[in-house]
């Protein structure tokens, strides 16, 4: 009896194509590393610790092993590969050809929901000038709230306040609607993730948000002021007129964890590193090196996800059409092969600045680790001309204004005796962070 032809759909229900042996196309060449049993594991490190509560509390050590030992690792719980050395990291990061990212708008399940209008110029225009013209007297305003106390969590009333008052001055929105704003906006960002009921509120957030904007969007349509809303309002784009949906779409891709986690982490830093804090309390551009240092220290956005968009070979295996890798910031960024003494918080690093293709020397003239919040390197100059600066030169400016800010308002600020703040992941996937930071001032 001769083999059946076409497709046939395997014992589990996938469908299997059957090639010819006269096609010319061969086999594929599995190397040794491919052979794996389903299931298999390793002899240091167990697939589950990703997922335990040790990799939300502290994921360098876990990371680490990864890196040195399985630099391509292939976790069979979460059908994924683990990406951990700096230069494969920053490789799959920018290899825009065999990989691609998937927007927060995909983990929603809402594609056509509406479009995402970030990067039209004269959106980012208004957000470099906006984020530029309030950043300082957002955060006075901030400071000022508690400068009368003496104390204060400073991750939360500082680290999390500031961007979402930027935010709401950016728009200029009523003063009546702020606080939802900021709530809903916050249950929106939470809820592009694997969590279902994260999931749901982010919905209902999302359509209460584009009942919320819609007349605002008209309102600045007809009369137009200097915000973002009415800077969208007012884009001429082929396919009609910005939506409030649009708008939605256009908040939720925007990078919210970088500015938040990376103040609280920077603090957290500074305040647990007394001799570095000395050095860097009086000198702007140190300050602006120890926001740097952080970012590649102590990431707040741990990793990545990457799609492969075909068939690839990498790293000693097979990546089938679809693959899911995560590329970790965590690990890459504490690459002994890349920095000296990774481990260490150090203000001024001098490795900090190498020329490296891939994402290290970014196109835009700011050296650091990977900070995936922020996307991939600038292809444009460090001051371009026709075009405002980076979201990357533009975040880190604006967490020094702030920074700035605070010293400038208080005086001896220091932890709270006994006090003892750690970063940490509130679940899987959100950024890892400070959350309490007790601190002292007069």
């Amino acid at each position: 009896m001769s083999a059946p032809k076409g497709p046939i759909a395997g014992r589990n229900g996938v469908v299997i194509q059957r090639r010819s042996e006269s096609d010319g196309e061969g086999y594929r060449s599995y190397e040794i590393y491919q052979r794996e049993r389903v299931g298999e594991s390793t002899e240091k490190i167990q697939p589950g610790k990703l997922l335990a509560d040790d990799y939300l509390s502290d994921p360098y050590a876990l990371v680490g092993t990864l890196r040195e030992h399985y630099p391509c690792y292939r976790n069979w719980r979460t059908n994924s590969y683990w990406i951990t050395r700096y230069d494969d990291v920053t490789s799959i990061f920018t290899d825009e050809g065999n990989f691609c990212s998937r927007s927060k708008l995909w983990a929603y399940g809402r594609d056509g929901f509406g479009r995402d209008l970030g990067r039209e110029l004269p959106v980012l225009e208004a957000t470099a000038r906006l984020t530029d013209a309030y950043a300082e007297p957002t955060a006075r305003d901030i400071v000022a709230g508690f400068a009368g106390r003496g104390e204060v969590n400073l991750a939360t009333d500082f680290a999390a306040h500031f961007p979402l008052a930027l935010l709401v001055r950016q728009l200029d929105l009523p003063a009546a609607q702020a606080a939802s704003f900021a709530h809903r906006y916050w249950q929106l960002q939470r809820g592009a993730c694997w969590e279902p009921a994260a999931q749901q509120a982010g919905r209902a957030a999302m359509d209460m948000l584009v009942r919320d904007l819609e007349p605002l969007l008209a309102q600045r349509r007809a009369e137009p002021g200097d915000d973002l809303i009415s800077a969208i309002a007012q884009l001429d784009l082929p396919a009609g007129p910005a939506t409030a949906a649009d708008l939605v779409v256009t908040l939720l891709e925007k990078d919210h964890e970088t500015l938040h986690g990376a103040l609280a982490n920077l603090w957290f830093l500074l305040l647990t590193h007394p001799e570095q804090f000395e050095a860097a309390r009086d000198d702007a551009r140190l300050l602006k090196l120890a926001y740097l240092e952080t970012l590649r220290h102590s990431p707040p956005v741990l990793s990545a996800e990457r799609y492969a968009r075909h068939e690839v070979e990498r790293f000693g295996r097979l990546l089938p059409a679809g693959a899911q890798l995560v590329c970790s910031a965590a690990a890459a960024n504490r690459d002994p092969r890349v920095f000296h003494e990774p481990d260490r918080f150090v203000v001024d690093r001098k490795d900090l600045c190498q020329r490296e293709p891939r994402g290290q020397y970014r196109a835009d003239g700011l050296a650091t680790g990977i900070a995936f919040g922020l996307g991939a390197p600038s292809r444009f100059p460090a001051l371009p001309e026709d075009r405002p600066r980076s979201e990357y030169a533009l975040v880190r400016d604006t967490a020094v204004t702030a920074s700035l800010t605070l010293l400038d308002t208080v005086q001896d600020l220091e932890l709270q005796p006994g006090a003892a703040p750690q970063l940490r992941s509130l679940r899987l996937g959100d950024m890892h962070t400070c959350w309490q930071l007790p601190v002292r001032f007069r």
